[in-house]
């Protein structure tokens, strides 16, 4: 092992090879940086991987991803990138279906013709829907920004009167984002929209792990190194500047900078070390609540399976229209309380992939209920959403939290870092932390951003900010 005065220097480490990683490792890379992502798991991608059991491939946590419009952050940057002639990626048609006990609305890709069947399920708000939605499709930041401080049913409740639409409009946001609209903020409830439903349903064929080993292909063909199966322990800080990362087996890194694409909590008590903080900051930090993690179940069916629903398209079921009722049988882990549930049915029909907001409970509680949630989801879905579905069953899994929080290490699995409420929109400090120079964070924890275009429009950011800082000749357009 080389003694630390012999260790080859990065200009910058990113500690996590999620998407976010990815994306700011190759705008970093192209510039002409030398830089290094360490990885723990053993394949990049973070959420967006995919495994294979049998002779099926299950995406293990996202199943599709949004923004890829034309005018779409997703589309820019992979076109930036150059990986959007590498993938071959599909439009599921509809991306997203809402089914209640009185109701069946899909989410056209055709935007009039989704106004219009919410119009006919609702004819008494038919004005209304039309401005919402064009609000969520049409509206710039600054018209947005304005309602930063509401939550998504404060901007329900500005447009509707009835609390029927209301509820069917809100149940795919606390299905994904684990809130009800009482507590998820406007703004990222907007941003939900406008990207998963709106402009969703994109997905690369060959599953989400094409995606995730594309964009780390495309990483070192820029010239940048990734090292799978690299836990990092350490940021080592010194005078408030960073001086690079301390990676188990490896020993020390020198860097420039690091970028954290991990977990918050983990950066700043972990990593750093509450004594490299600031009072006020650890305080908030502490004080954050992550988002709610998610059971997965994974099933593979046989050829003789005929599928009740589009293939491709996102079933959003719930028997109720009480989303606060919902919101806390999750919150309990409560199975049946939960009343709802979503899936999809994979686009070549060989699996289907379901899921509900799960607490995170602890490692021994999911090895014993895990079985339990396995086959009461799973019945729910035959009884409610695909008759006789057992009889094509061929194989079937499930993901805990404690089974996310395992292959991430995100705070108690959380699916989408912090919970999007008003009060943990944009915090100070979790992009750039003021105290330490060098250090930034991208990905779900700067609670700037949510899913995976959201990630890639931080990472993206961050990319500039670091370009600009360096004062590098390169710009990122």
């Amino acid at each position: 092992m080389k003694s630390e005065n012999n260790r080859e220097a990065y200009d910058a480490v990113i500690i996590g090879a999620g998407i976010g990683g990815l994306v700011c490792g190759c705008y970093l890379a192209r510039a002409g940086m030398k830089v290094l992502i360490a990885e723990q798991h053993l394949k990049p991608g973070g959420y967006c991987t995919s495994f294979k059991r049998k002779d099926f491939t299950f995406d293990a946590a996202a199943d599709c991803f949004g923004a890829y419009r034309k005018d779409g952050i997703t589309r820019k940057v992979f076109e930036d990138l150059g990986i959007d002639k590498k993938l071959n990626i599909i439009r599921f048609e509809p991306p997203s279906i809402i089914i209640t006990p009185d109701y069946k609305i899909p989410f056209w890709n055709d935007l009039e013709k989704t106004i219009k069947e919410f119009q006919t399920a609702f004819p008494q708000e038919g004005s209304n829907i039309r401005d919402f939605f064009y609000f969520l499709s049409h509206s710039d930041s600054v018209s947005v920004s304005k309602i930063r401080n509401w939550t998504f049913k404060n901007l329900l409740d500005s447009y509707f009167a009835n609390d029927r639409l209301k509820a069917v409009l809100s149940f795919p946001l606390l299905a994904m984002g684990g809130l009800p609209p009482s507590l998820m903020s406007a703004f990222m409830g907007a941003k939900f929209f406008s990207e998963f439903f709106i402009d969703g349903g994109y997905y690369p064929i060959g599953g989400m792990q094409v995606l995730s080993n594309t964009l780390a292909e495309r990483f070192k063909e820029f010239g940048g190194e990734l090292r799978l199966s690299s836990l990092v322990r350490k940021i080592r800080v010194s005078n408030s500047c960073v001086e690079g990362v301390v990676i188990e087996n490896d020993g020390f890194v020198p860097s420039q900078c690091v970028v954290s694409n991990c977990d918050a909590r983990q950066t700043f008590l972990k990593f750093l070390g509450q004594e490299k903080i600031e009072r006020a900051f650890l305080r908030e930090l502490r004080n954050m609540i992550p988002s709610i993690s998610n059971f997965i179940v994974y099933l593979g069916i046989n050829k003789q399976f005929k599928p009740p629903e589009p293939p491709g398209s996102a079933i959003f079921f719930s028997q109720h229209y009480d989303l606060d009722r919902a919101y806390r049988s999750a919150q309990k882990t409560d199975i049946n309380g939960y009343d709802g549930y979503t899936f999809r049915i994979s686009h070549d029909k060989s699996t289907i992939y379901a899921i509900i907001p799960a607490a995170f409970k602890n490692r021994i509680f999911w090895h014993k209920n895990k079985p339990k949630f396995l086959e009461s989801l799973t019945e729910k879905i035959e009884r409610y959403s695909i008759p006789n579905l057992s009889e094509h069953i061929v194989y079937k899994e499930a993901a805990t939290p404690f089974t996310l929080y395992r292959y991430t290490l995100n705070y108690k699995g959380a699916s989408y870092g912090w919970a999007s409420t008003p009060s943990q929109l944009a915090v100070p400090g979790l992009r750039r932390p003021p105290s330490i120079q060098g250090l930034y964070l991208t990905g779900h924890w700067t609670t700037l951003g949510v899913g995976i275009s959201g990630v890639i429009y931080v990472s993206h950011d961050i990319a500039k900010l670091i370009l600009r800082t360096k004062k590098t000749d390169y710009k990122i357009p």
